[in-house]
Parts: C-alpha cells; sequence; structure tokens
C-alpha cells in the first residue's frame, strides 16, 4: 500500500467481500527530503505511510511497514543506472514489478501466512479452464497491463487485482463513499526515486564510466560531441549538443555506447517496423514455434500495432505491420491479443527491414 487511492480501495474492496486483510507499505529508499518529494507527487515518504496506515485503521486492517530498501537499490536503482550507463532506456516499474512485488513481496506473503496477494494495478485476471490469463483493466487511460507481462501462471494463482473493472473517476468514487481521507490525493507522476525529474543530476554521481563520443548524421558526419550516453535515448529531441544546418528537428535515432556514437536525424529515421528482444515470457503459450500474429506495444502509453513474432534462440524476432516510432532498447514489447496479455519482452535493437511475406501467418490462440 503505497499510501494512494488505488491500493487503498483496493484493500477496502477486498475488506468489504470478507476477506482479511493485510496491508504492506514497502520502505523502498529514504528520500533525503520528505518534503520535496511529497511536492513532486512521488510516493514513499512518511505522509504516505501514515495515510496507508490511516486507510488500514478504517477498514479495520493490519498494517505493516516492511524494509525492502536493499532489493530496491540493487534490482531497480542499480539497474536503472546501470541501463542508461549501457546507452539503454531502462523502465523501473517493470523491475519493481517483476522483482520487488512479484517476487519478494510474494515470498513474504508466504512467510506471514497470506494466501493471496493483491496490488492497486489497472488491469484484470481471468481464469479460462486450468489456466490464467492477463487482460488489460478495463479503463484504457489507466491501464498498466504493460507492466505486468512477466507474471507467471503461479504468480497469478496467488494474485488478486481489486481495482481493474473500474475507471479513475470509480475508484475515486468508492474511496469517498467509504470515507477515505486519499479520495482526492494526486496520483504519484514521477519516478518515486527522482522526484525533481532530473534524471542526470541522479544518475551521474552513481556511473561507473562514461561514455563520451561524437554527435553524427547517419552519413557520419560529425554534428558535436557530448559527456556520456547516459544523457540520451533513442527518440530524444531536446538538449542535444549538435549544430542543425537543417530546418528540420534533429533526433537522437541511434545510440552506440561501445563507441560512445549518437546518431541523430529527422523524424523519419526513427520510424522503424523490426526488433529483437531478449527475455521472453509467455503468461500464455503461444500455439506453435512458427510465426505467430499479435498486436504489440512497445512503449507503456503507446498503441497496438499488429505484429508477427517468432521465435529464436534466447528471444523472439518482432515484425510489424506498419512502421512503428522510436523503438528503444531497455523498453519492452508487449504482446496482445485483444486485451489478453500474452507475453513480451526487452527491447534490444531495431533490425534491418525486411522483405518476407507477411501473409497466411496464424493468429495468436488463447487457452
Amino acid at each position: 500500500m503505497s499510501g494512494g487511492v488505488d491500493s487503498s480501495v483496493a484493500a477496502a474492496l477486498l475488506a468489504q467481500q470478507g476477506h482479511e486483510v493485510v496491508g504492506v507499505t514497502m520502505r523502498l529508499f529514504s528520500a533525503p527530503n520528505e518534503a520535496v518529494a511529497r511536492l513532486n507527487k512521488s510516493c514513499c515518504s512518511i505522509e504516505d505511510v501514515e495515510d496507508a496506515r490511516s486507510v488500514c485503521r478504517k477498514i479495520g486492517a493490519k498494517h505493516y511497514l516492511l524494509n525492502f530498501e536493499q532489493e530496491f537499490q540493487k534490482h531497480v536503482i542499480d539497474y536503472f543506472v546501470g541501463e542508461y550507463e549501457r546507452g539503454r532506456t531502462p523502465h523501473p516499474c517493470l523491475a519493481c514489478n517483476d522483482r520487488l512485488k512479484f517476487q519478494f513481496l510474494m515470498q513474504r506473503a508466504e512467510l506471514m501466512d497470506a494466501d493471496m496477494v493483491a496490488t492497486g494495478h489497472y488491469a484484470r485476471i481471468q481464469k479460462n479452464g486450468d489456466l490464467y490469463q492477463l487482460h488489460a483493466g478495463n479503463d484504457s487511460l489507466k491501464d498498466q497491463s504493460y507492466v505486468l507481462y512477466t507474471l507467471s501462471q503461479q504468480q497469478l494463482a496467488k494474485l488478486f487485482l481489486p481495482i481493474g473493472d473500474y475507471s479513475k473517476q470509480e475508484i475515486r468514487d468508492v474511496a469517498r463513499e467509504i470515507g477515505l481521507s486519499i479520495a482526492d490525493k494526486p496520483d504519484s507522476q514521477d519516478i518515486c526515486f527522482i522526484p525533481d525529474g532530473d534524471y542526470s543530476q541522479f544518475i551521474e554521481p552513481r556511473l561507473k564510466r562514461k561514455s563520451p563520443g561524437e554527435i553524427v548524421d547517419a552519413t557520419g558526419a560529425v554534428l558535436g560531441v557530448h559527456d556520456g550516453v547516459h544523457d540520451f535515448t533513442v527518440g530524444q529531441r531536446k538538449r542535444i549538443p549538435a549544430v542543425n544546418n537543417t530546418s528540420r528537428p534533429l533526433y537522437v535515432t541511434d545510440i552506440d555506447a561501445v563507441s560512445g556514437r549518437i546518431t541523430v536525424g529527422p523524424a523519419e529515421k526513427l520510424m522503424r517496423t523490426r526488433l529483437y528482444a531478449s527475455k521472453v515470457n509467455w503468461i500464455n503459450q503461444p500455439p506453435s514455434n512458427g510465426p505467430i500474429r499479435v498486436q504489440a506495444r512497445i512503449r507503456y502509453n503507446g498503441h497496438n500495432t499488429p505484429a508477427i513474432v517468432r521465435l529464436v534462440p534466447n528471444g523472439a524476432e518482432i515484425e510489424f505491420s506498419t512502421p512503428v516510432r522510436a523503438i528503444t532498447p531497455g523498453q519492452a514489447v508487449v504482446f496482445y491479443d485483444d486485451d489478453i496479455v500474452l507475453g513480451g519482452g526487452l527491447i534490444e535493437t531495431s533490425l534491418p527491414e525486411s522483405s518476407n511475406d507477411r501473409t497466411s501467418m496464424p493468429s495468436a490462440m488463447t487457452v
């Protein structure tokens, strides 16, 4: 329980249904300035912990504060800095969900004799025969299924997602009806451990090495130099220290952390149709090892695009029916069948265009 309205209402709904609820707030890091964290709509402040306790008192639930600072440092912050160091763009919420909530917290729940773990994610779980399916949340504007693609059948069997059928406005209405003081509390909008949004200032002192280099265009012409690849992400337009001799904006189109070379170009250079993903997880296994038609999404707030997934050793190649913008290493590509999350993987690189025939491919099947 972060102290926000979503996890609070999730707990309240379960209590109303007759479950014995135990509220758990994970202490993830020690904010150097609690007031600043609060003003910047972060989470994990002292006030947030008290908000969670207050909700638990209101619904008659026990509340525990568990220290996960070491785990968060290793699996989220170190990962976050390390990815930028490698010229990649991490998604810390993916790491936090995968390791902190659905691994370490579930292990702790077993020690506390809890039968299930519940969270305030906007997504839904349905059982179809002997298997569980993860569905997108009903509120498309708040849907969080993208960051849950790493879940396994074993984890889904132990997981409640009580608010996935609701819209955000409905959740706030429920909070008011119950009389929860956090009904109108603003959502957390920044990365929780960087409340002021200044990634560079956070990353710089934590880097083990820097990779300075040249900024070039597609022809290799040098347009400028930079202090390190950690300051860039594919698709970036602002803060590029390069001479632009054209009338069009320049965007980062490629990052080579080994050479330190940043390639820039016009917007159309960001449009690609193929990528390679590693660490692919299937929530619902595909029908075969052959090509599979899916809807694929390459960023949290992105749109689903028809695509073909071809399984390869240690990962998958994904080919989109139409070009997608800014395929970004370090982000996730998530596979859908309508609103069902089939699985996903981590984007490693975009791939050269292919002339392979995209017809006569089997559709993804759900079970």
